[in-house]
């Protein structure tokens, strides 16, 4: 009875959360080790149907770094990075699109899907979704490394109205059908924003953001973000996912959240409890 009595004490702790969000928006960047290790992947789709089914409308955005490279390497290719950038000629770029709007979206389509879920796969190329150009870094010449222009959530929003849950792709194109390889969290913040979504959520294998002495930094207000940065707290790959949560706060999504991915239903932890996990950057007022 114990037992039985403690699962009720979650639902109740959860029912707050629920009435909260519903109706809203939660765009998801699902990366790391959450899209390799099986029980993560499981896990993840688990917690995006249930999100569905209580009226929350989650929208996934995926990266595929590890795969693409997989992909490259069998091929001979060698894999080159500046400033964390994937340097994208024509034949690689033929491979991102492959493996990022065709098996491993298909599979997280199929896996949530397989859970009762009603998943419908995207590129950024469709409807317009993401116009992008080339990315430009000085000094360097990164190919069809992407840029996102502009964002149209209208496919989106259609998909959300019918109850469905959209999983993007991030590969954007121009006016002339060019297409072009976009870093996945830029591309989550942009949807997010443009769809003025109530959490930005992106999945990482960390905690969260750590302070100098490596502990967990559970909230960050804008100026609070902007300083870690400058003072160099955080570095290397965190730098951009701060970057790209400060900017989708500033213009008016409610709240980003950088979460571990590792751990199981990091994603309904972070939305339905009042403990959450990882760090959130939010407007304090």
């Amino acid at each position: 009875m114990k037992k039985h009595i403690e699962k009720i004490k979650v639902l109740l702790e959860a029912l707050p959360y629920i009435k909260e969000f519903y109706g809203k928006t939660v765009v998801i960047k699902f990366g790391g080790s959450a899209m390799v290790e099986d029980e993560l992947k499981r896990s993840f789709a688990l917690d995006v149907v249930l999100m569905k089914y209580v009226g929350m409308n989650p929208v996934i955005v995926h990266g595929g770094g590890p795969q693409i490279a997989g992909v490259l390497e069998r091929l001979g290719k060698e894999s080159r990075f500046v400033k964390g950038i994937r340097v994208t000629d024509a034949e690689t770029m033929d491979v991102v699109e492959m493996v990022l709007g065709g098996k491993i979206n298909k599979e997280i389509v199929g896996l949530i899907n397989s859970y009762g879920g009603r998943a419908v796969g995207l590129s950024g190329k469709d409807a317009g979704l993401i116009k992008a150009g080339r990315l430009k870094i000085r000094g360097a010449d990164v190919g069809l490394a992407g840029e996102v222009k502009e964002v149209n959530p209208d496919v989106i929003k259609t998909l959300e109205e019918n109850d469905f849950i959209p999983v993007i792709a991030p590969v954007g194109g121009d006016e002339k059908g060019q297409s072009y390889n976009v870093n996945a969290d830029t591309a989550a913040g942009k949807i997010a924003t443009a769809l003025k979504a109530e959490k930005l959520i992106l999945l990482t294998d960390v905690e969260g953001v750590l302070d100098k002495d490596k502990r967990l930094i559970s909230s960050l207000s804008l100026s609070e973000t902007r300083s870690i940065i400058r003072k160099k707290v955080a570095v290397g790959g965190m730098i951009p996912k701060l970057k790209c949560c400060a900017e989708a706060v500033a213009k008016g999504v409610t709240s980003a959240h950088i979460i571990d991915g590792r751990v199981e239903h990091a994603v309904l932890l972070e939305v339905f409890t009042d403990a959450g996990i990882g760090t959130v950057i939010k407007i304090k007022r």
